[in-house]
């Protein structure tokens, strides 16, 4: 719809004006006169250093009580069946002991 005579002029203008996003590195003039000091980057090596100091404190914390619980478990059913085989070995040695005195009378008589 536009003509072309028209076209062409607002094209060529367009060439001339400067683009408004650049690809360089360097920053605007814009922008360095009124943006704030950038902060300073804590780095890779120190974040991760960090990051994987406290992810080690915290799986060594949860495997400690893990292990700790397994014990206390294994603890208590040691003491049950050391209890249990106690109360056997007491059974077991006044059956014997009942026996011995059966099989001396027998020999007596």
């Amino acid at each position: 719809m536009i003509r072309p005579a028209l076209r062409s002029s607002v094209l060529g203008a367009r060439a001339l004006v400067p683009a408004r996003r650049s690809f360089s590195a360097s920053l605007s003039v814009r922008d360095a006169a009124g943006s704030l000091p950038a902060k300073k980057p804590v780095g890779a090596f120190r974040g991760g250093a960090f990051g994987f100091l406290a992810g080690a404190v915290a799986a060594g914390a949860a495997v400690y009580y893990y292990i700790l619980g397994e014990y206390r478990v294994c603890n208590e059913m040691l003491t049950e069946d050391i209890t249990a085989l106690q109360s056997a070995t007491q059974k077991l040695q006044t059956y014997v002991g009942e026996l011995e005195a059966k099989v001396n009378q027998l020999k007596k008589k």
